[in-house]
């Protein structure tokens, strides 16, 4: 007689005392409690070949089989409730191992008996499933999503599972892996920044998971090794020990849902579990899609469930002003989705036009801009944005996002006739993003993009959150899409005012257009057009030529700025000024520049505001002695001016649109201002010209200090 005593790892599997008798001796009454053993047995000891022998019969309807040979067995509650044992395999169906004779459910948990005849599928069908199941053989990016879904609440189990090579030198078995370590702890931030572009602790498994750590302790938080404890006390405290309990899911998710990046139900239970006491322990977030999926993925690599739970914590709670890691409310979510939006104008051009010129939602498309790395992308592509994100922040995600959706664009442009929805269909490319590329190129085609500095993507965000709160948006349903339906113009259709509105900086268009001047109601002169429109900014012209063809400009400032002197018109207006054609082509023209509307302050004496070029920053690589960007040159462009007798938008090459004072004729030049060609056919005759304003003006917040 052995007597083995349980522990942690075995406690569920009930009694594990063994009876060990000599299997020659024969004796029938050695397999009179096969059925009563408490735990499974293997195949090779009790064949059909000896049952036979020793026992002189067979018995067809009585089955041994073990399923296939794994390191430990893990409990399943998903399936059949509390004991059920099933192989930890996300990958593949889970079979049942415990049943009675009935192919019910044991309700005395003391016997194992013959398990039910599967009836397998004709024909090729199991190849089929088997195939949809593993993706392509040895590789994952062939696996498909795949995210679990409950109506309200989860059920939640309160055992964890198993772990593994706590018992193992990991080190002496693969010493590359520790040379590599050793060098990760004694490398500096820019080194570190480096290593996770390029993949270096990507392999093994255990190197990154140490990694994460030792990046993870670095981030500046509040958080504490205090955290460990905090959740073994939430964790006893809302789920109790060894039993299942019920939970609705966290405030901060819109649907319960998780994605599962090949996690097996254990794991998926320990997700959940962790997400519900980051739900206690920080009731103020109340907002935040992405922290399931950061779960998920970081529970990978992780020793335990509090581990994870402690850098979820240190996420959250970061005090680093140089970097941001996760939003919390949908307020900073959506001015997130905003600022995205707004990149997304300057570096993809062309794909709002698309989605504004079909009806659909931009706010709905944009929306899903995060969760495109962080669910939809496949888990060895999401992995290594993590390694990236854990060092980097939030930018990152701007990268990675614009580099998908510039991917996309191409992909969709020869096809955008077959689209009904922009919003799906942008969520089936990211899922197979490895048809057209793969993780390496999309990294360096992320880190090629002249992002503007944190400074300024803050300030963006800033004064997006600003219009939001003026808009009064707080939560998803304070927020209506802008309704064209009962648009009228002169100039313009609904279609083309919906483009020219995807077209204007997001923070604008959640405003209704409302018309401040028009030629058919406020007669043809200059003078007329600044009484109307001075006061307003940002403001949109629309102009119609005697030909039929239309063409407009974006511009942020305020007409009352203009002025003139004996050398000359004074320009004035910001980076964000663009002009545009909209017949007989629709195209926006507009210099990627850094500054936006209030960024530069006052105007200086010449009253020329400046604007810095993007082209003069170094995003890939910072300026290692001073921690930012190396300093820009600073140059002047000549956006808008005007007096009594004329008006000018655009001024560095020739006038992108110059009309006189009678607006009756104009005439369009190539501009460098724009980088844009003539506008129109030279000079023109206008049939009709009107200036829209926002319905709402916005103050705009001041510029965050060093």
């Amino acid at each position: 007689m052995l007597q083995v005593t349980s522990n942690i790892a075995c406690a569920h599997f009930g009694s594990t005392n063994l009876n060990v008798r000599n299997v020659e001796d024969g004796n029938k009454s050695q397999y009179a409690d096969r059925t009563n053993c408490g735990r499974l047995r293997s195949r090779s000891l009790y064949s059909f070949e000896e049952i036979k022998h020793s026992t002189g019969e067979t018995d067809k309807n009585r089955s041994h089989i073990r399923p296939r040979s794994r390191s430990f067995y893990v409990c399943d509650t998903d399936d059949v409730g509390t004991g059920h044992f099933s192989r930890c395999n996300s990958m593949r169906p889970r079979a049942r191992s415990l049943h009675n004779e009935d192919g019910k459910k044991n309700t005395a948990g003391t016997s194992i008996t013959a398990k039910p005849s599967i009836k397998r599928p004709k024909g090729n069908s199991s190849k089929r499933a088997s195939k949809e199941l593993t993706g392509n053989k040895g590789s994952l990016k062939g696996v498909p999503m795949m995210t679990i879904s409950e109506v309200d609440k989860w059920e939640i189990s309160s055992s964890s599972g198993m772990k593994y090579g706590q018992y193992v030198d990991w080190e002496k078995i693969d010493p590359e892996a520790a040379i590599r370590y050793r060098k990760i702890l004694s490398s500096d931030h820019y080194e570190l920044k480096a290593m996770g572009r390029t993949g270096f602790w990507s392999m093994p498994h255990t190197l990154r998971a140490k990694a994460y750590q030792h990046i993870i302790q670095s981030i500046e938080s509040t958080s504490t090794t205090a955290d460990v404890d905090i959740y073994h006390g939430l964790a006893g405290k809302l789920f109790g020990e060894f039993q299942i309990s019920t939970h609705p899911f966290p405030n901060f998710m819109e649907d319960g849902e998780i994605p599962r990046y090949c996690l097996n139900k254990t794991g998926l239970n320990s997700v959940k579990k962790i997400l519900i006491c980051i739900n206690h322990h920080f009731p103020d977030v109340s907002y935040c899609p992405i922290l399931s999926a950061l779960v998920s993925l970081l529970l990978h690599f992780s020793e335990d469930e509090a581990q994870c739970f402690h850098s979820i914590c240190s996420l959250v709670s970061y005090t680093d002003p140089k970097k941001r890691y996760i939003d919390q409310t949908f307020l900073t979510s959506r001015s997130s989705c905003m600022t995205f939006g707004d990149l997304a104008n300057k570096y993809c051009r062309g794909i709002r036009k698309l989605i504004a010129s079909s009806h659909q939602n931009l706010f709905e498309f944009y929306s899903d801009w995060i969760m495109w790395i962080f669910a939809d992308l496949p888990f060895t592509y999401a992995i290594r944005v993590l390694d990236v994100y854990l060092m980097e922040g939030y930018k990152v995600l701007y990268r990675v996002a614009l580099a998908l959706l510039s991917l996309y664009k191409v992909s969709v442009s020869s096809r955008v006739a077959h689209v009904d929805d922009f919003r799906q269909d942008m969520k089936n490319f990211v899922q197979n993003v490895g048809r057209h590329t793969t993780i390496d190129a999309l990294l360096e085609r992320a880190f090629s993009i002249q992002l503007p500095t944190r400074k300024e993507l803050t300030y963006l965000f800033n004064a997006n959150k600003d219009a939001l709160i003026h808009k009064d948006i707080h939560n998803k349903s304070s927020y209506q899409a802008m309704d064209f339906r009962a648009f009228s113009s002169s100039v313009v259709t609904e279609t083309e005012m919906r483009v020219v509105w995807a077209w204007i900086p997001e923070r604008f268009a959640l405003f209704s257009p409302v018309q401040l001047f028009s030629t058919n109601v406020d007669g043809r002169s200059l003078s007329s057009f600044y009484s109307k429109v001075e006061g307003h900014d940002p403001t949109v012209l629309l102009l119609k030529t005697a030909d039929e063809e239309i063409c407009g400009a974006f511009l942020s400032s305020d007409w009352a700025q203009k002025n003139c002197d004996e050398k000359g018109f004074k320009f004035f207006g910001t980076g964000e000024c663009f002009v545009f054609t909209l017949r007989p082509g629709m195209e926006r023209y507009q210099r990627t520049v850094l500054q936006i509307s209030g960024m530069s302050g006052k105007c200086d004496s010449s009253h020329q505001k400046e604007s810095l070029s993007i082209d003069s920053l170094i995003s890939t690589d910072m300026d290692r002695t001073t921690g930012g960007s190396p300093l820009c040159t600073v140059s002047t462009f000549k956006f808008m001016a005007g007096d009594d007798e004329t008006l000018f938008i655009g001024g560095d090459g020739g006038h992108a649109l110059h009309l006189q004072a009678d607006l009756t004729a104009g005439c369009s030049e190539r501009c460098d201002t724009f980088e844009s060609p003539t506008l129109c056919r030279g000079c023109f005759k206008i049939q009709s010209l009107e200036v829209w304003g926002i319905q709402h003006s916005l103050s705009v917040p001041p510029l965050l200090s060093q």
